[in-house]
């Protein structure tokens, strides 16, 4: 699998890596992957990343969250910021999850049905 730098619009590189997420092409997705604690304090570096991600028409996106140590509820209205911008755009959206607190935050949330997280990348990509 050969990843590649992901565009904005106009043709420009999107925001690069950043301590809380990068993001890559993959197989016809652009995977936005985060890490560590996704908090209020991670909303002001993964937003201006993830609107670049999402502004492209029909954004076919996967955003993984294995490597997250922490998600709370900024976490959570960042995922759906995403839903929305993808949906506006008539794209795709998925998401990749095996950590229990976060599927259990997404359980509370009632939001396991709207994202219907799975297990692994390759799952995400599969069509």
């Amino acid at each position: 699998m050969q990843a590649e730098a992901p565009q904005t619009p106009a043709g420009e590189p999107a925001p690069g890596p950043n301590r809380y997420a990068r993001s890559y092409r993959l197989q016809g997705y652009t995977v936005f992957e985060l890490r560590g604690e996704i908090d209020l304090a991670a909303l002001p570096e993964t937003e201006p990343q993830l609107d670049a991600l999402t502004s492209l028409p029909r954004p076919r996106l996967v955003i993984d969250l294995r490597r997250t140590e922490f998600f709370d509820c900024s976490g959570l209205r960042l995922l759906c910021r995403a839903y929305r911008r993808v949906d506006e755009r008539a794209g795709t959206l998925r998401v990749v999850c095996d950590r229990q607190l976060t599927l259990r935050i997404l359980r509370a949330a009632q939001l396991t049905t709207v994202f219907r997280p799975v297990g692994t990348l390759e799952e995400a990509l599969t069509d």
